[in-house]
């Protein structure tokens, strides 16, 4: 630094917290700060609206490097790499290994043949699927619900017969038994049988140093609608339920944590998300640091000491369904760019971007190739893949990762305290928790405290969805067993009810035609016009054909226009002081011809229901319990 620059700097000498305290609260102009200013998060801690030096001060984590324990700077101090993951529904072997040599060539760096029912893959089988593909250049991931142990043999036995060498194969097994326990509510076979199964499979990957065996799907929490602090405090008790199991069972915990991965979802609380990787691999390698991994390698210097590279946390992660809509579905690219960028900058290993429709359809050829783009722009145009850990030393996200970390390790502890995940989880505490959440989650969606673009806010008016989409996109997801030993793990979107009520009044509307809505804005110009506009957005929620006008002069002159347009629901909008007079007015000349409804909250709003105006709606209004009303009064099912 030159002798200018130390000048310049001088001129600004440094401001205390209580200097920026007392200029914020003059600016605010009697404005209550705690209200005004400080988030509240569903994560159980404050977030202020700035942070400081002073903020991080005894955080030990900040002063890691890349690449070390306890790697919340991620796992190399080279760069920040990650993969481009995209998974193909295997049906026929011939047209998997063809799509998987079209997606090899556009970017893709991992892929994942997923195997739906329980069909055991045959040799023959695999080697048609995996044909040409180089095994040594690109990740291989097998999903399957069943059969793994079995397919496992099969594939091992493939990897012996051509000779690959274990050291430059990258390969994960989708197999989760916890996972499925907690969807369908029951083991397959007895839980002793279970660990055995997972013991002999981590056992039989010993000889693989990037094969996972154990995939730990956090994702379904976030599915469901949990938390970030959840999803993180629950994946890591799953986790840590793994290890101990396997343990007791004899097996070598460098190994057993070696063959774990993690597999999150990524939302749209883009800060949130990104901390949220790096407080998980902070508290990972402090779990495993428990069980005291002990290095084994013949080369390495520390052979017989802490195997610190057995607590390093893989992360796949994959964009969250919750916050995905089927109405207004491109705005779904847009979030899954941010839930992307969250995920690379938060030290992903690999990642999936899910197509924009793949909530509602069987992705399009067009949909997948946008998803993959997403993130060859992040890598070619954006380069973060060439910064390790981009967001160190940011006062804020260094904060939240403390703060996550903090409230995760709380419910970790308090999962621990029951006897661990499965005890925890057979005695209902995870899925009240869960349940819980996504009940507050879905309320503040439903009452528009929470924004969901093109469903709840500014809805396109203009969007008609065809008859023909399943109903079960519109209801929560269950995946419960019959005879199931316990409640299970419900899945679900925010958005999803009200869709429900917007197709309900779109299969009306192909029979009968589309409810209108006539806006009558009338009185003071500044407050028709800003209730006008409240009542589109309100009413086109539902599906409705929403009329507005510039303002009339009188409401005689503005029931002409509804007479006209032949309006189903009638919205006055004008002040509060005028409504006492107007409404009654438009009330009398409707005389029932439509639904009279006020945008507002006026004071005289006993005595208009009094004479019978009874629908009012307003910024408090629920919006899913309004629309619910309106659908009925209208006769839409």
């Amino acid at each position: 630094m030159n002798e200018k620059d130390i000048k310049l700097l001088s001129e600004f000498p440094p401001v205390s917290t209580a200097t920026w305290e007392e200029q914020i609260n003059l600016d605010l102009k009697g404005k209550d700060y705690e209200k005004s200013l400080i988030w509240r998060t569903n994560e159980g801690f404050i977030v202020r609206p700035y942070y400081r030096a002073e903020d991080i001060e005894g955080l030990d984590f900040t002063e890691s490097v890349p690449g070390q324990f306890p790697f919340v700077r991620g796992k190399s101090s080279s760069g920040n790499s990650w993969l481009v993951r995209q998974d193909i529904d295997v049906r026929d072997t011939e047209k998997a290994n063809l799509k998987a040599h079209e997606i090899l060539n556009k970017g893709v760096t991992s892929l994942g043949f997923v195997f739906t029912g329980c069909h055991l893959v045959t040799v023959a089988e695999l080697k048609s699927l995996l044909k040409g593909i180089q095994l040594e250049a690109v990740e291989i991931n097998f999903v399957s619900s069943c059969n793994n142990k079995e397919f496992f043999e099969i594939l091992l036995a493939w990897l012996i017969e051509i000779k690959a060498d274990p050291s430059t194969l990258h390969l994960s097994i989708n197999h989760d038994p916890i996972g499925k326990f907690i969807l369908q509510g029951k083991f397959c076979r007895s839980e002793s049988a279970v660990f055995e199964k997972v013991k002999t499979m981590v056992e039989w990957g010993e000889k693989f140093p990037h094969l996972h065996v154990l995939s730990v799907h956090g994702v379904n929490f976030n599915n469901a609608g949990a938390s970030i602090v959840q999803e993180l405090g629950f994946s890591l008790a799953i986790g840590a339920e793994y290890m101990t199991r396997l343990t007791d069972l004899g097996v070598d915990s460098a190994l057993a944590a070696k063959k774990i991965r993690f597999n999150f979802g990524v939302g749209g609380n883009y800060f949130m998300e990104l901390a949220k990787l790096r407080a998980a691999r902070l508290l990972w390698a402090h779990i495993i640091k428990a069980y005291h991994p002990v290095c084994q390698c013949e080369k390495s210097t520390r052979k017989g000491e802490f195997c610190s590279c057995a607590a390093r946390m893989y992360a796949h992660c994959e964009t969250s369904s919750w916050n995905k809509t089927v109405y207004d579905p491109y705005v779904n690219l847009l979030r899954t760019q941010t839930e992307a960028m969250s995920a690379v900058l938060g030290g992903a290993d690999s990642l999936t971007v899910l197509p924009f429709d793949a909530v509602y359809e069987q992705p399009t050829a067009f949909a997948e190739r946008i998803a993959r783009n997403q993130q060859a722009l992040l890598k070619e145009e954006v380069h973060l893949d060439k910064i390790a850990d981009p967001a160190a030393g940011s006062y804020f996200i260094e904060s939240l990762t403390s703060s996550i970390a903090e409230q995760a390790w709380k419910l970790f502890l308090e999962v621990q305290g029951k006897g661990g995940f499965l005890a925890a989880f057979r005695e209902g505490f995870v899925q009240a928790r869960v349940g819980e959440m996504a009940d507050k989650r879905r309320k503040a969606i439903d009452s528009r405290r929470a924004n969901v673009l093109g469903v709840n806010q500014f809805p396109n008016i203009n969007e008609q969805l065809e008859p023909g989409l399943d109903a079960l996109l519109f209801e929560i997801e269950d995946h419960t067993a019959e005879n199931a030993e316990v409640e299970t793990l419900k899945l679900c979107r925010g958005a999803q009810h009200l869709e429900g009520i917007r197709y309900a009044t779109d299969l009306y509307s192909a029979r009968n035609g589309r409810p209108k809505v006539c806006m009558l804005p009338v009185g003071n110009p500044a407050m028709r016009k800003a209730r006008s506009q409240f009542a589109c957005n309100f009413f086109a929620a539902a599906g409705y054909e929403v009329i507005d006008h510039d303002g009339f002069t009188t409401v005689e002159e503005g029931f002409q226009n509804v007479l006209d347009a032949k309006a189903d629901v009638v919205v006055l909008c004008s002040s509060d002081e005028d409504y006492a007079e107007l409404a009654p007015a438009l009330y009398r000349i409707l005389r029932g011809k439509a639904i009279l409804v006020i945008a507002g909250a006026p004071a005289c709003m006993e005595e208009l229901k009094e004479i019978g105006i009874l629908d009012f709606i307003n910024v408090k209004t629920n919006l899913l319990d309004a629309l619910t009303a309106y659908n009925k009064m209208l006769g839409i099912n």
